[in-house]
């Protein structure tokens, strides 16, 4: 069974979902899609000046991961540049927050997505290993993000 891809944490969502390089026939311009992750991956290395090792810590992934998902970015910005294609800016496996989450029956644990803590809470989320209901947020957050909104919201073990 494959692995599943991790969620790659971003923390810059654009304004501006795409970039087109003339006004005329933009139906028949070719295009690229520039996943989210890939944006970030160019954000933090190229406008931000970070190590890559800085930039895969900050989107939680390794520096490898980090590396490929950079390349995959320049490749395609280069393209457009070079070929004169339309960027659009969407999709991806991205999140703005990763959250610790635990399994009260099998005591299962892994991240999830910020985005997905409100199925959590409402007891609509199910574990991946057993299949049970009664899943919570991890209390061991460590300082991270999920730790200040989990009281705030009431996403706690009772």
């Amino acid at each position: 069974m494959a692995r599943p891809t991790k969620w790659r944490r971003i923390e810059n969502v654009p304004t501006v979902p795409y970039f087109i390089p003339s006004e005329k026939g933009v139906d028949e311009i070719p295009e690229n899609v520039l996943k989210l992750e890939e944006l970030e991956a160019i954000r933090l290395k190229d406008l931000e000046g970070l190590e890559q090792s800085e930039c895969a810590e900050k989107m939680e992934v390794s520096r490898p991961t980090f590396q490929r998902i950079l390349l995959s970015a320049r490749e395609k910005v280069a393209d457009s540049l070079v070929n004169g294609k339309v960027i659009l800016i969407e999709g991806g496996n991205f999140t703005r927050h990763i959250c610790p989450v635990r399994c009260m029956d099998c005591g299962n644990e892994w991240t999830e997505s910020y985005e997905n803590m409100e199925s959590i809470k409402h007891g609509e989320y199910e574990c991946p290993a057993c299949g049970s209901k009664k899943v919570i947020c991890g209390q061991n957050c460590k300082g991270r993000f999920c730790r200040g909104h989990c009281r705030r919201h009431g996403w706690r073990e009772e």
